[in-house]
């Protein structure tokens, strides 16, 4: 696995920010590292130095955000389509379920999305800390 304890965006490695206390979003975090087939992404907790100053440098607004982010290539995406473009690096099937996924409507697929996303620390509990990676 190929994370760093500082996150830089850097051409051809995407940074993936996350709700860190949130076990859902930590084992989301596992999932994209076993199947991340290029060690495209690096990744940091939404609460930590890291993740803030990112979030700052990309002008998001730290205590608003609640959702996964992508920053890839300069472009920032959050909820579904976050999760779209991450599953477009991952191995197969992956790459094939996010072409799919975008026939459904960015509209619905969000919604959906912040549902589970309300819902996460009632269904999958949260952690008393940040949580990264080994070695993030």
């Amino acid at each position: 696995m190929n994370t760093e304890s500082t996150p830089s965006v850097t051409p051809g490695r995407a940074i993936v920010l996350f709700d860190g206390v949130c076990n859902l979003c930590s084992a989301s975090v596992r999932f994209i590292v076993k199947r991340d087939r290029s060690a495209y992404f690096g990744f940091a907790a939404l609460q930590s130095r890291e993740g803030r100053e990112l979030l700052a440098k990309y002008r998001l607004p730290p205590d608003e955000i609640t959702t996964i982010v992508l920053i890839d290539q300069g472009q920032i995406f959050t909820r579904s389509e976050a999760a779209r473009n991450i599953a477009r690096h991952l191995r197969f099937p992956w790459p094939v379920l996010a072409t799919l996924f975008r026939a459904v409507p960015r509209r619905i697929r969000d919604a959906v999305y912040d549902f589970v996303a309300r819902k996460r620390y009632e269904w999958f509990g949260r952690k008393e800390s940040c949580d990264l990676p080994p070695g993030g």
